[in-house]
């Protein structure tokens, strides 16, 4: 069956395609074709991105408003905190 099996590529991933994709068309490399089946390609990249971007700020969302609140253990308060 053709289709999407293939796995999404990671954000960073994407980003490198991306911008050598970028690269090579200001560079001038590429026929008209080329360059139409990169516009394409980076297009799709971009919205994949965006996307994993905006998953990425709503589970920061999520984690804001549930698991990073003051909370009180045996009386004393407490915040959770990026620091050891």
């Amino acid at each position: 069956m053709a289709g999407k099996s293939q796995k999404a590529p990671s954000f960073e991933s994407a980003m490198a395609e991306l911008e050598q994709i970028i690269a090579d068309m200001e560079a001038g490399k590429l026929s008209l074709e080329d360059s139409l089946a990169a516009y394409k390609r980076g297009a799709e990249l971009l919205a994949l991105c965006r996307t994993q971007l905006e998953d990425a700020q709503q589970q920061v969302r999520v984690l804001d408003e549930g698991v990073l609140k003051n909370f009180s253990v045996n009386g004393e308060t407490s915040a959770v905190s990026g620091q050891s």
